[in-house]
């Protein structure tokens, strides 16, 4: 009988160990299968496993390499010496250099790989009382070609306030680009080269009709390295990032870095379908993707494109409204049979010639639903200046459809105790609201600092814990309507959430002015 070497027991131990602990990884993630998906893994695993990326992926890339480019700028920027005085130009008060010993730092567009270098170069410079000299700042990004003739769709950020912008192909031939347009809004801009030879251009897809859970490819070429691919899937859709008004971004987990912005997202069929603009990177992340990147969609993107290439710049339509989220406790103060739509709180220029009411929800714009608040300004901003289109309300539980003039949008756009002395009102109903009210005097004005013309109702105490306090309200509002009904003094106020607490409403629908910002807050009774 033979013995085995010590070397092949010691093998054959840990093939036993790890036959032992393969057995129970296996039932560990028998006992976390979803009773749903048992069926499959009797079958084929690895027909069962999740593919992040389209089979085809070598074949398609491949294509849409050569219509990704490189984006670089250079700006010029002035320091300033020290030995400023505080409030110079580019040492405003001197702040974190006592003594006015300060000098500017410039301001670097996102995706720059020499942010902190020069930070941390300027901060040395500008000894003595000689002024530094103007120094080039580069910056980096990505873009893509939408046509052959030579126009290129990348970021704004990227190219702002740039004094050379340079495009350097796939094949690393270099040209110089001119601005052609570029939007703040969306952050969208349109270059223009001009190439001896035809170049490689990608179409647009229709982000509209992406699902989420889809495939999709990121191509960016950053710091110049060459075109660089991740792939992944749709992750979210509609992502508000609190950027603009117009924000519905794309979210997707294919890694976005610095220097990606401007790249396009592709889905399968390598259309374009977003443009990579944004990733959340938590403090101490260093910048990098944390698998939470965003694209503005193609659908917002296109046409802002379309209009950049005819005429350099944009013009968005007008409803002339202001606007809020429909809540659950809004919908059943107004009779909707769920929340959807646009609450008006103010009406000007197209809308009020047109009829819209503060009040009136808007459900349809020019054919189209508007499931909720923020689609709106988009829908709006589409929609070409001086088309007629039908706009669907809800006013006072029933439909009603008026026509409106869409406007251009204005530049100016585009850029808690009672007082002394003051009786106030307090009634079963107002307690029920947490509040405290009386009609506006001159000392109410000038307490709250209310306009010279301000007239009804003010809110003179907020009970912390109150309904009222749960939903914004605070001392110094004006209360104009209670259930979309005009009130004058506190004792119609009072008599309007009676009704509606015998009435078994739930809640009651404010219309509060807080310092000339129109708003409906929908408050519980009890």
């Amino acid at each position: 009988m033979s013995i085995p070497h010590a070397e092949d027991r010691a093998s054959r131990s840990e093939s036993a160990s790890a036959r032992r602990l393969v057995t129970s990884l296996a039932l560990v993630c028998a006992l976390a299968v979803p009773p749903a998906l048992l069926p499959m893994i009797g079958g084929n695993v690895a027909e069962a496993q999740i593919r992040t990326a389209p089979a085809n992926l070598p074949d398609l890339v491949e294509k849409l390499l050569p219509a990704v480019v490189n984006v670089a700028t250079s700006q010029t920027v002035k320091t300033a010496s020290r030995g400023n005085t505080p409030g110079e130009r580019g040492n405003p008060g001197n702040q974190g250099n006592p003594g006015g010993r300060g000098q500017e730092v410039p301001q670097f567009p996102p995706g720059s790989p020499f942010e902190d270098f020069f930070k941390d170069f300027l901060n040395r410079q500008g000894r003595g009382d000689q002024p530094a000299q103007p120094r080039k700042v580069q910056s980096l990004g990505s873009g893509f070609i939408i046509d052959s003739s030579g126009y290129i769709v990348t970021n704004n950020h990227v190219v702002a306030d740039a004094d050379e912008i340079t495009v350097t192909l796939h094949d690393d031939t270099s040209l110089k680009a001119t601005l052609v347009g570029r939007d703040e809004r969306t952050d969208l801009a349109l270059l223009k080269v001009e190439s001896k030879k035809p170049l490689t251009a990608v179409p647009w897809g229709d982000s509209d009709k992406s699902r989420v859970g889809e495939s999709v490819v990121a191509i960016g070429n950053p710091f110049g390295l060459g075109g660089t691919v991740t792939a992944g899937i749709i992750s979210a859709r509609s992502r508000d990032i609190g950027s603009g008004a117009y924000d519905d971004f794309l979210q997707t987990d294919a890694s976005i870095n610095r220097g990606n912005s401007g790249g396009p997202m592709f889905n399968i069929n390598g259309e374009v379908i977003g443009i990579n603009t944004a990733i959340f990177s938590p403090p101490g992340q260093g910048g990098g993707s944390v698998g939470i990147g965003f694209a503005i969609p193609s659908s917002e993107a296109k046409p802002v494109i379309e209009q950049l290439k005819q005429s350099g710049k944009v013009r968005r339509g007008w409803l002339g409204v202001r606007i809020q989220t429909v809540t659950d406790e809004l919908a059943e103060s107004l009779g909707l049979d769920k929340a959807k739509g646009a609450l008006v709180a103010s009406v000007d220029g197209p809308a009020a010639k047109a009829d819209i009411q503060p009040g009136d929800v808007i459900l349809k714009f020019d054919g189209r639903d508007v499931t909720d608040m923020r689609r709106l300004p988009r829908m709006v901003a589409e929609t070409p200046v001086d088309k007629s289109v039908d706009v669907q309300l809800w006013r006072k539980k029933q439909q009603k459809t008026v026509q409106v003039k869409v406007a251009q949008l204005p530049e100016e756009q585009v850029a808690s105790a009672s007082p002394r002395g003051v009786p106030s009102t307090r009634s079963d109903e107002l307690t029920a609201l947490g509040l405290h009210i009386a009609t506006v005097t001159p000392e109410l004005k000038e307490k709250y600092g209310l306009a010279d013309e301000a007239t009804g109702i003010v809110v003179t105490e907020v009970d912390s814990n109150g309904a009222a306090a749960e939903k914004g309200v605070r001392a110094g509002d004006i209360i104009q309507e209670v259930n979309q009904d005009a009130v004058k003094n506190p004792a119609d106020v009072s008599a309007k959430i009676k009704a509606a607490r015998d009435q078994g409403k739930k809640t009651v629908l404010l219309l509060i002015n807080q310092k000339g910002d129109l708003r409906f807050v929908a408050v519980r009774i009890n």
